[in-house]
């Protein structure tokens, strides 16, 4: 049987063209498999094949893990010091192996053995000419329609295959089989049959990819695209910087009589793309990511990441764009939460703001409207502010002397005191759940809290703004949070509640 194992690897060897030692590692994975049915648990086997005799030995395994791990797989790993007992110097990582009765090939079949064997074979085929495929670096992807896939638009290049999910592709954008199609590569997934490369060309990162197909000057360093934000199929905008003075960013992404964006904008659909002038300062990016709407004033809140642009009558419409397109796409780029106002909303808003100042300072600070006005008129919206203000700052408001500071000063940082302390009792309140998901900071926690959001499913009910408006997030950081909130719906796992 040892000798018909060595003709059958030399025969499959020649047959598919490949090497040997990669029939035996099949030869090897096909008996390990087989051999681990024989085993009620989750167990690790290993097979070791004599490339010469055809000779082969069956070994159990155990995964040497640290003591403080604990065993997360019963069948598969042994704790640190329980190994050590049995070989003094094995180390984290390491194997200890148990040698146990082979399984003789007639148990599994000669024929059978062939197909697994064979499907290892293709599957190293396959992994062979992905790898030499993604060598090649290529963030494009570029091939013709080869078929539909429930819903899924298999696309070939060569003897590669990548697949385009429905919900990647452009709205309203129709491919037929044998069509020439490019999508950006998004990730390679081995457990798809078939197509393993995952295809868009609605992400983002598509555009900005074509661009720099495009658009020569950001190959060669002196132009960056720093973030891009689209609506697919109707209307993007790309934020550009350029690292050489003489560069023109805008009119270098345009090019002469707009060839270069008009190069981009067939090849999505006649996607309208905006242009935008990158800034290091948010309020003046958020501006240019606004056009072509003028802004009469903004206003940045860096607490909450969020602004609030007033414009006038004439340019509130364009401002908010169809649908509320503009503000969106120009809220993903900046990465900034986007208000839009006209005069009279913002001089309401204003007017609230003011008597919220005002109310907190009467209450926390036990002092009258007239010294809580004083201190508005004067720009202090906040008891961090009274407390933390330099000295010599306060002392040059009218009518202060330094004692009426000392003493303002004082109850300021008793009020924080005692609101630190009941956020913290509010925050231990909150179901170990929530407390434990990623994303949230203790002082979202504290807001959350104090807004009656104590369990996964008090968070998992709110809308996006809701949660925006609670914690000053963005709209995708919010999304993502919401989601992750949700997942126990899904799984059907049973998540404690705390009241």
């Amino acid at each position: 049987m040892n000798r018909e194992m060595l003709m059958l690897v030399d025969a499959i060897s020649r047959e598919k063209n490949v090497e040997r030692d990669v029939v035996f590692g099949a030869v090897e994975s096909a008996l390990a498999q087989a051999t681990k049915k024989l085993y009620v648990g989750d167990v690790d086997i290993r097979v070791s094949l004599n490339r010469d005799t055809g000779a082969y030995e069956t070994f159990r395994r155990w995964h040497v893990v640290p003591d403080d791990a604990g065993l997360q797989l019963p069948d598969q790993e042994i704790l640190l010091f329980e190994a050590k007992e049995q070989i003094a110097d094995i180390e984290v990582d390491e194997y200890i192996e148990e040698t146990i009765e082979s399984l003789p090939i007639g148990r599994i079949g000669a024929m059978a053995a062939k197909q697994v064997i064979l499907q290892k074979i293709r599957d190293a085929e396959r992994e062979m000419l992905l790898n030499d495929f993604m060598s090649r670096g290529d963030k494009i992807f570029v091939g013709t329609v080869k078929r539909m896939d429930k819903g899924d638009m298999i696309i070939e290049s060569g003897r590669v295959e990548g697949r385009l999910r429905r919900n990647e592709m452009i709205p309203k954008e129709n491919f037929r089989t044998g069509d020439r199609v490019r999508a950006m590569i998004m990730e390679v997934d081995l457990t798809l049959r078939g197509a393993p490369i995952v295809l868009s060309r609605s992400a983002p990162e598509f555009m900005t990819e074509l661009f720099r197909n495009e658009v020569p000057e950001i190959e060669q360093g002196l132009l960056e695209i720093k973030s891009c934000a689209r609506d697919p199929g109707s209307r993007a905008k790309i934020a550009v910087l350029s690292h050489d003075k003489r560069v023109d960013p805008i009119g270098t992404c345009v090019g002469v009589r707009g060839t270069r964006v008009n190069g981009v904008t067939n090849e999505l659909a006649g996607e309208r793309v905006d242009i935008v002038l990158w800034s290091e300062d948010p309020a003046q990016f958020v501006i240019g990511a606004l056009a072509p709407a003028n802004v009469s004033s903004i206003v940045v809140d860096e607490e909450r990441h969020a602004m609030d642009v007033v414009v006038d009558e004439e340019n509130l419409a364009i401002a908010i764009g169809r649908g509320g397109q503009n503000v969106r796409l120009a809220s993903d780029l900046t990465g900034w939460k986007i208000n839009i106002l006209d005069a009279a909303e913002s001089a309401e808003k204003q007017a609230d703001e003011v008597g919220a100042s005002r109310a907190l300072f009467m209450e926390k600070l036990d002092v009258d409207e007239e010294i809580a006005d004083l201190l508005i008129a004067e720009g202090f919206i906040s008891l961090e502010q009274v407390a933390y203000v330099p000295l010599e700052e306060m002392l040059e408001i009218e009518s202060f002397d330094e004692d009426t500071v000392n003493e303002l000063r004082t109850r300021a940082k008793d009020a924080l005191l005692t609101m630190e302390i009941a956020n913290e009792e509010n925050v231990q309140k909150v179901a170990q759940a929530l407390n434990e998901l990623d994303g949230l900071t203790p002082a979202m926690l504290a807001k959350l809290a104090e807004n009656g959001v104590d369990t996964l499913d008090d968070l998992a009910d709110l809308a996006t703004d809701e949660l925006t408006d609670i914690t000053g997030q963005s709209a995708q950081e919010a999304t993502q949070l919401i989601m992750a909130a949700r997942a126990h719906w899904f799984t059907g796992d049973a998540v404690e509640q705390a009241s």
